[in-house]
């Protein structure tokens, strides 16, 4: 039981990685915040999977783009909890266009969610852990989209090497106060999000060409950020990990040329 006791916020966490994390965190012992904007009915399963688990599940509907609905989230979580013991950034949202052909309101209200939903969660969460003077621990859930110059998805791209960015520099600036900031990169993980890109059959040979020959699941993922957020990892702030059964390596990139 890593975080036994620990009062942990997850944005996105309806669905997909965001999912996973909050029933792994629970598993480890965390009672969790459950932030959704949508499917309602799905955030109300994860509250219940985080109960049998044995801890408390506290429901909280918001969109992360709204820098005034972060912060009355946060309250109203901490009022509710009593406090914050840790943050999971995790909430996305993107478009898959050709910058030129971009619909820009979809190309903003990706940069909207998964840069300044970051940025508005990750201060909100560290002013209240500095409030506490309890430190705390918190997780920007980044992508390799963050070096990978992946073809339209230049939002999304632009979107996750700023938040790496900012992890980091919040990382230096919250040491003094003992809030560990950690980047935690999953690849191509199996969510409901990968179905607004990819048919099934589409996914099912995308993962035979991972060197490691699956997709993710998210509750693997949700299984690193609960080590990374226990006190195991103490010494550790300003990392990125990565998760992503070799996508991000070179033989992936040269895949075409024939396996080695």
């Amino acid at each position: 039981m890593m975080l036994e006791g620990k009062n942990i916020l997850v944005t996105g966490a309806s669905r997909g990685i965001g999912r996973g994390c909050a029933v792994q965190l629970a598993k480890a012992g965390a009672n969790v915040g459950i932030n959704y904007r949508s499917h309602p009915d799905e955030a109300e399963e994860v509250a219940e999977k985080v109960r049998k688990a044995g801890g408390t599940a506290v429901l909280l509907q918001s969109d992360v783009a709204d820098q005034t609905a972060v912060e009355q989230m946060f309250a109203d979580y901490v009022e509710q909890a009593g406090r914050i013991d840790g943050f999971v950034s995790n909430a996305a949202y993107s478009d898959r266009e050709n910058m030129v052909d971009a619909d820009m309101e979809g190309f903003k209200r990706t940069i909207d969610v998964s840069m300044w939903g970051a940025v508005f969660g990750v201060r909100t969460a560290a002013q209240h852990m500095i409030k506490q003077k309890m430190g705390g621990s918190i997780v920007v859930v980044g992508s390799p989209h963050a070096v990978l110059a992946i073809p339209t998805a230049m939002a999304y791209n632009m979107a996750k090497a700023s938040i790496e960015h900012m992890a980091r520099t919040a990382a230096i600036e919250m040491a003094q106060h003992r809030i560990r900031v950690n980047v935690v990169s999953p690849g191509w993980i199996d969510t409901p999000g990968e179905r607004k890109f990819f048919s099934e059959e589409e996914l099912r040979e995308g993962a035979a060409d991972i060197p490691w020959g699956r997709l993710g699941q998210p509750e693997e993922i949700g299984g690193l950020i609960a080590f990374v957020m226990s006190d195991a990892c103490d010494y550790m702030t300003g990392s990125t990990l990565l998760m992503d059964g070799g996508i991000s390596l070179p033989w992936w990139s040269n895949r075409d040329e024939g396996k080695p």
